[in-house]
């Protein structure tokens, strides 16, 4: 006889296993995107071609929302399981085309057409991913640590960029130098996420289903958009309110930070990439201390924490950001954001989650996140680059910190769901 636990660490390890390997998948565009720029598009200014990227990185995130609505429908009528193996098969596909897909030189406009479509179908896949696992890894937690347990999520999504981040420092000052880098050594991150998004299918195979969802696998009438928004609108409208103000400054300080040093503050692009991963990896670490704290104190207190120093701190840092030239102050002024950010980032997937019942639960968690995600997350980027374009870079300041406010006035507003949590009548 197996520890009565051995089931759930393998459940929670395997769910976050795959993850990782599926935000890998997403988030080597964004890091590579300085690499690639001017293969797939004509000449013209960096910030231009990086704007084009960034377009393309957006339109990306506009395929979430239908990814949230068929991925989480899979997972509430055909079980968690068969989603997340789905949706990780459909990442390799799209890692697949952009590592093999010829420059603009070559195939001229055919080349950022297939691009778009590789990113549209990972849109789809990341879009069911995140509503899928969120619910998995909640309903396989144990009542007691939920937070803990399902705070690896973000720690796998984190992960995931971290992986990124070292595959692109190994290829940068190790294997390949920078013109081979430009030229093609920006593709085998891609070739090399797809090789894992076919481990993690396998992986995801033999996963077991979440209890949760095998009592409630012969009911009828499940993850329904019309029953989710007849019967749970406030929960939907809570979902939008307080992913806007957390999506929109995780994106601002990990994805486009990136770009913000090199733009911005002039690092070179090797450095942007160190700071980056060591500030990620710390950002990690810290996401199950933060689920931890929200175990024995409550969801709400952290979101509160995010939300108003989110609101007070986000224009003086970003500005200190902007004007020092010193790499140690950087980081010490983008670790102080994260710190900030993780108020969000490590709760999230389990608030949300308390928030619907077993059988509109991973369309509940889905859809509503991926389109906030996709209307403030995934125009990050783009937004931020449009307002540098013009030389009013400090409004972007200002559009983030409007975004955690609005947010903050959802947390106060909000019941703390580690008292109310529907996960507790799935028992």
């Amino acid at each position: 006889m197996k520890h009565p636990d051995a089931w759930r660490i393998k459940a929670i390890l395997t769910g976050s296993a795959g993850n990782l390997v599926e935000w890998y998948d997403w988030y080597i565009y964004a890091t590579f995107s300085l690499y690639f720029a001017p293969v797939f598009f004509p000449k013209g200014s960096y910030t231009a071609q990086l704007l084009n990227t960034a377009a393309i990185f957006a339109v990306g995130f506009l395929m979430r929302p239908i990814g949230g609505w068929l991925f989480g429908r899979i997972a509430d009528k055909s079980g968690r399981k068969a989603s997340m193996t789905l949706s990780v098969l459909m990442m390799s596909l799209g890692s697949l085309l952009i590592a093999f897909t010829p420059s603009y030189r070559a195939i001229g406009l055919a080349a950022p057409a297939l691009l778009l479509v590789a990113r549209l179908l990972q849109g789809l896949s990341v879009g069911g991913e995140y509503g899928t696992s969120a619910t998995y890894l909640s309903e396989v937690a144990t009542p007691e640590l939920r937070g803990f347990y399902s705070s690896f999520q973000y720690v796998t999504l984190i992960g995931g960029q971290l992986i990124a981040l070292g595959v692109q420092m190994l290829l940068q000052k190790v294997f390949l130098t920078p013109a081979q880098l430009q030229e093609w050594g920006w593709r085998i991150p891609f070739a090399i996420g797809a090789a894992l998004a076919f481990f993690a299918l396998y992986l995801r195979r033999h996963m077991q289903e979440s209890s949760s969802f095998e009592k409630i696998r012969n009911e009828k009438d499940k993850g329904s958009l019309k029953r989710l928004f007849t019967e749970h609108p406030r929960a939907v409208l809570t979902v939008v309110g307080l992913t806007m103000g957390g999506t929109l400054a995780f994106y601002t300080y990990t994805t486009y930070m990136q770009k913000f040093l090199v733009n911005t503050v002039h690092l070179s692009i090797e450095k942007a990439t160190t700071i980056t991963f060591f500030l990620m990896l710390i950002f990690a670490c810290l996401q199950p201390v933060f689920g931890w704290i929200s175990d024995i104190y409550g969801r709400k207190p952290l979101l509160m924490g995010f939300g108003l120093l989110g609101t007070l701190f986000t224009v003086p840092i970003l500005t200190a950001i902007s004007q020092t030239s010193s790499e140690w102050a950087a980081f010490w002024l983008i670790l102080a954001a994260l710190v900030i950010v993780t108020g969000y980032t490590s709760i999230n997937a389990v608030v949300k989650a308390e928030m619907f019942p077993a059988e509109i639960r991973a369309l509940g968690v889905g859809f509503p996140y991926a389109l906030t995600v996709a209307l403030f997350g995934g125009t990050a980027e783009s937004i931020a680059l449009y307002f540098k374009k013009e030389g009013h870079e400090s409004m972007y300041y200002w559009y983030v910190t409007a975004c955690v406010f609005i947010s903050l006035l959802v947390y106060i507003t909000s019941r703390d769901t580690k008292k109310t949590s529907l996960l507790d009548k799935d028992a």
